[in-house]
C-alpha cells in the first residue's frame, strides 16, 4: 500500500471518529448555550470549567509532552509560557499577542536546540 493511501486513510478516519462525533455536540452546545443570559450562575460556572480544562491541557503539554516538545528542556517552555503571559498583560490583555509570542519563544526554542 502506498504511503498517500495510508496517510489519506487515517486523515479519513480522523474525521469520522475523532471530528464528526464531536461536532455534533459542538452544535448542541452552541444551540443551548444562546439561552445562558451572560450574568447568570450557569455561565460563571461553565467559564470556570471551561478555564480549568485550558489550564489542564497547558499543563499537560508542559509537563509530560510528547513528539518534538520532548526535545525542548521544560525551563525553556515555561519560560514560553512566562513570556506569552508577560506579552498578554503588556499588550492590554491581548490573547492574541500573548499566544504568537509563547508560540515564537517556543519555535526559537525549537531551531535552538535543533528539533526540526
Amino acid at each position: 500500500m502506498s504511503e498517500a493511501l495510508t496517510e489519506g486513510a487515517a486523515v479519513l478516519i480522523v474525521v469520522l471518529v475523532g471530528f464528526l462525533p464531536t461536532e455534533i455536540w459542538r452544535s448542541l452546545a452552541v444551540m443551548a448555550g444562546r439561552r445562558v443570559e451572560e450574568g447568570s450562575e450557569l455561565f460563571h460556572w461553565v467559564r470556570a470549567v471551561a478555564g480549568a480544562l485550558l489550564a489542564a491541557v497547558v499543563a499537560r503539554l508542559l509537563l509530560s509532552p510528547a513528539g518534538a516538545l520532548l526535545a525542548i528542556p521544560l525551563l525553556v517552555r515555561l519560560g514560553a509560557v512566562g513570556g506569552g503571559v508577560a506579552v498578554f498583560l503588556l499588550a492590554r490583555k491581548s490573547v492574541l499577542a500573548g499566544v504568537l509570542a509563547g508560540e515564537a519563544l517556543l519555535l526559537g526554542a525549537a531551531f535552538w536546540f535543533d528539533v526540526f
